[in-house]
């Protein structure tokens, strides 16, 4: 019988207790430890918090003890999108010779965004024989690595487009949030200034298919507009009025010559009546591929950040990403 791998969750919020709940349905991994710095969470049983009842493993603060005492093989970690506020954690992490993989939006690509950190995370990786992946729908999947990937069957390909097209009103809160739901047009537009609404990760989404390509991009544009509610909306969660902001349309390109080479349409809003992914590669042979529906962020998030945790363990030391990892699919 193979070795069940150990895992420390660090970070409880909706996307760490929903991956509680998909680790514990899981056969081939073992939850030994959880740290939150919510107070409030702390000596609360980690299945409680999940729904699934206790397993035995209370919420803790203090995370070098926590990886001490358990001798684990992997840290799922799921605490923010920022690389900077992320990269003493993950620091802390692999100097005790711990694997880690996590949601940060940021680390999942970060060779061209931060160079500096992405050498420093990697050196202290590979130091402790350990690998750091950062992964998850979207940075991590539906608009980079997949359509990377797709470009295996092409001869040549001249552009890529990926449009993911969501109704946030199925996303979780902390996510209508984000895209600056409900805001009014000077809110939602004072908030981009701030650099507190976006949507984390086109730009490293462009670089990892460039690299990926070979391409190398003279400049990368990220640009962001509210999407606008014609009539008032109401859902279970939320109501927005008439002029307000139903959600975020951003728009990632990236140039070479002058040229758009990579066309990223990142579009979510509550009640968007056409949700659904598509790739489109103008190659040859070109391709069309569209996911009807789309695929839900938060469920395929939680999927693909468990399912990587082998891969992780196996991989070689160093900062990973996606395309250089083995393949991922589905765990038991």
């Amino acid at each position: 019988m193979n070795k069940k791998i150990k895992v420390v969750q660090v970070g409880l919020g909706p996307i760490g207790t929903k991956i509680t709940q998909f680790l514990l349905e899981k056969k081939s991994v073992q939850i030994v430890g959880a740290v939150d710095i919510n107070a409030a969470l702390t000596g609360i049983d980690i299945g409680e918090l999940a729904g699934a009842g206790e397993i035995g493993i209370k919420i803790r603060n203090e995370l070098s003890e926590v990886l001490s005492e358990t001798d684990a093989d992997i840290a799922v970690l799921t605490t923010t999108s920022s690389i900077e506020k992320i990269k003493t954690q993950v620091l802390e992490i692999v100097n005790k010779g711990v694997n880690v993989v996590s949601t940060c939006e940021e680390l999942v690509y970060p060779w061209r965004t931060n160079p500096a950190i992405a050498k420093e995370l990697d050196e202290a990786a590979k130091q402790n024989n350990v690998s750091i992946l950062s992964t998850g729908v979207n940075p991590g999947f539906l608009m980079d690595f997949l359509p990377a990937a797709l470009t295996a069957v092409c001869r040549n390909v001249n552009k890529i487009t990926v449009e993911r097209i969501q109704d946030a009103q199925y996303r979780r809160i902390p996510f209508q949030k984000k895209i600056g739901a409900g805001l009014t047009v000077d809110e939602f537009q004072n908030k981009i200034k701030e650099g507190t609404l976006r949507h984390v990760g086109l730009t490293e989404s462009i670089h990892l298919i460039a690299d990926k390509l070979g391409w190398r991009l003279d400049k990368t544009e990220d640009l962001i507009e509210p999407i606008v509610a014609s009539e008032k909306v109401s859902t279970s969660d939320i109501t927005i009025e008439k002029g307000n902001a139903l959600g975020v349309q951003q728009l990632g390109k990236g140039w070479i010559n002058g040229e758009e080479k990579i066309s990223l349409v990142f579009r979510a809003s509550v009640g968007e009546a056409n949700p659904g992914d598509r790739i489109i590669i103008d190659g040859t042979p070109g391709i069309n591929m569209i996911i009807n529906d789309g695929v839900n962020g938060d469920t395929a998030t939680c999927a693909i950040t468990i399912n990587a945790i082998p891969a992780v363990v196996n991989s070689k030391p160093g900062l990973r990403t996606m395309s250089d990892i083995e393949p991922v699919g589905c765990i038991l």
